[in-house]
């Protein structure tokens, strides 16, 4: 859900920003070589897409209902891990939905919204209608853009805390769909203020949503009804006893580790650098991150096809497990100095560090 925090930037990181960076120019041989080599892999595989989404749902759910009814200390630690990474990466289809063409995968977004999005409480018009437009050239990083902020340049304590409120997003999403939405319907003017400010994964607190019209209205009402009656639905069962104080604590910790293990990987998605101009499509590709192999713990932080973010910035509509493919043969065919090697880290630890050293230099 939208974050209602509003960070400040370091004393002086813009002008520093606008000082010291140039405009980077758009490298043709990269953008070419990349439509090029790539346009056999743009059709969507729907076994792997439906086998992947529902066994990554499947298992997370078994895992969740073993942590809760364990009675080991030790079963419920290792059953929430692995409830976590399966519901993790099952939640992160919502990504795919929000670029695919769904006459490719008929039925994959109802399957989704059903299997996943409604029972966690994030339905695919979360990132449907919103997603798109950090895609959009003239918006990534501009303050038009819904999942952008320059967290490089702003003060180091905006770091810990950006990650640290994500632990309240179960929370969050409870208000939104047991309380507000049943009220957004018999309260006037209430119901455009939660579809426009609490519809939407975005960590830009200034962005509003527009209204969804036509086709679009009826699908994100009929959606947003069913996510409100399990809400309710949900507190009801715990209120009355069906489920236990014990076991809602322990899935409310699981959802808590699972949006706090997203937004370290969104954190690290991007560098963060740009203080608000419009930026070449070289530019948003170096502003983001590729995390590719010999590395393996990305394949659990970053998965659905999210540690070739970069690539994927380069080839939005390109589906998930082609990205792999792509970026070999990207990567083999461009040349050393080429622009498209520069966007490749060795995992986690190296990018928060960087991000948080260019923190703290921009806060001094």
């Amino acid at each position: 859900m939208e974050s209602t925090l509003s960070f400040e930037r370091g004393p002086g990181a813009a002008a520093v920003a606008r000082n010291t960076r140039l405009p980077i120019a758009d490298d043709k041989a990269m953008l070419r070589a990349a439509a090029e080599l790539t346009r056999d892999l743009i059709a969507p595989n729907p076994r792997l897409y439906w086998a992947d989404m529902v066994g990554s749902a499947l298992v997370g759910y078994a895992a969740l209902a073993v942590a809760v009814t364990a009675a080991s200390t030790v079963v419920i630690v290792a059953a929430s891990v692995v409830a976590v990474l399966a519901l993790y990466r099952a939640l992160l289809f919502i990504h795919e939905v929000s670029h695919m063409k769904h006459s490719a995968l008929p039925g994959f977004r109802t399957g989704w919204n059903a299997l996943v999005g409604v029972p966690l409480l994030t339905p695919a018009f979360m990132y449907e209608g919103v997603h798109n437009l950090h895609h959009a050239k003239t918006r990534y990083g501009t303050a038009d853009d819904p999942e952008y902020l320059p967290l490089a340049l702003m003060k180091p304590w905006t770091l810990p805390v950006f990650i640290l409120v994500s632990a309240l997003a179960p929370l969050g999403l409870l208000i939104r769909f047991a309380i507000l939405s049943p009220l957004s319907w018999v309260v006037p003017g209430l119901r455009r203020i939660v579809v426009e400010r609490y519809s939407a994964l975005a960590i830009n607190p200034q962005f509003r949503r527009r209204m969804p019209e036509g086709e679009a209205l009826v699908r994100f009402n009929r959606t947003d009804a069913a996510a409100s009656i399990w809400a309710v639905a949900l507190i009801v069962l715990v209120a009355t006893g069906v489920i236990s104080l014990r076991g809602f604590g322990i899935g409310f910790a699981i959802g808590s580790a699972v949006a706090v293990l997203n937004q370290v990987r969104t954190l690290v998605a991007h560098l963060w650098e740009n203080e608000g101009e419009q930026m070449t499509v070289t530019a948003q590709y170096l502003d983001s991150v590729n995390v590719p192999p010999p590395s393996l713990l990305p394949g659990l932080w970053a998965p659905v096809g999210l540690r070739y973010h970069a690539l994927h910035h380069l080839l939005p509509s390109l589906p998930y497990h082609s990205l792999g493919e792509a970026h070999r043969r990207i990567s083999a065919a461009l040349t050393p100095d080429s622009p498209y090697h520069k966007a490749s880290y060795t995992g986690l630890p190296g990018l928060v560090a960087k991000i948080g050293m260019s923190t703290i230099r921009r806060g001094k």
